[in-house]
């Protein structure tokens, strides 16, 4: 678990596709560097988020630390677009020590977004998004969290288009990977989780009430739709 309030940024020092004949299988691993700020209690196993991916260190020294990268990663986040040298927000898993400053944060990217405009606002700047899969904006709602590339942030408006805006502050500017992204980047995308688990509930719950013939709903409905018939004309 994460809380979206990035703690450092590092800097991708190596990309590397296995192919079928080496240990790797098919995945990839990336290598990240410029880390000792987060590195002094680090534990082969321990999540990091990276851009909002929880990441599974393999390997690790006092500057540097290794990654895993599944098919799967790479279909759902903008990973394909890390190279040699690209910056990325980092996060460790929470701990009892730490404050929870953002939201919950889980680190499993939903879906990718288009960066549609930066716009300076005093010593802000208005980012507007588009998302890559539209069944994802019934999740985004106005003043609803948002986690960007791993980073919590809070949705400000929402366009007829769904194209959404956040705004972010100096301080944010300045300790995330966001700014220096240009038009058309790719950001990786994790919607709040509360939504996603009322509407699971929603759907669940709705459902066991339409196949239990003696729940509530069920005879509501019969009762509307007996209503209905008796005024019918016969």
């Amino acid at each position: 678990m994460f809380t979206g309030i990035v703690e450092h940024i590092g800097t991708v020092v190596e990309y590397k596709e296995y192919d079928e004949t080496e240990s790797g299988g098919q995945g990839t691993s990336i290598t990240i560097t410029d880390c000792e700020p987060i590195l002094g209690d680090c534990k082969i196993g321990d999540s990091i988020a990276c851009n909002g991916i929880c990441l599974t260190v393999t390997e690790f020294d006092k500057n540097t630390f290794k990654v895993g990268i599944s098919p799967e990663t790479k279909e759902r986040t903008n990973v394909i677009s890390w190279q040699k040298g690209s910056k990325v927000n980092l996060e460790r898993a929470v701990s009892q020590e730490v404050r929870f400053g953002g939201h919950y944060v889980q680190g499993h990217v939903d879906t990718v977004a288009t960066v549609i405009s930066k716009k300076p606002e005093g010593n802000s700047i208005i980012f507007g998004f588009k998302l890559r899969d539209p069944h994802f904006n019934r999740f985004i709602v106005e003043k609803g969290f948002i986690a960007i590339d791993g980073t919590s942030l809070t949705v400000t408006t929402i366009d007829h288009d769904d194209v959404f805006h956040i705004s972010m502050i100096k301080h944010t500017q300045d300790n995330v990977t966001l700014p220096l992204k240009p038009i058309g980047s790719l950001v990786n995308i994790e919607v709040d989780l509360t939504g996603k688990i009322v509407e699971k509930q929603i759907e669940t719950t709705l459902k066991n009430q339409f196949d239990n013939r003696n729940s509530r709903l069920h005879q509501l409905i019969s009762q509307i739709i007996d209503k209905k018939l008796e005024s019918v004309p016969k």
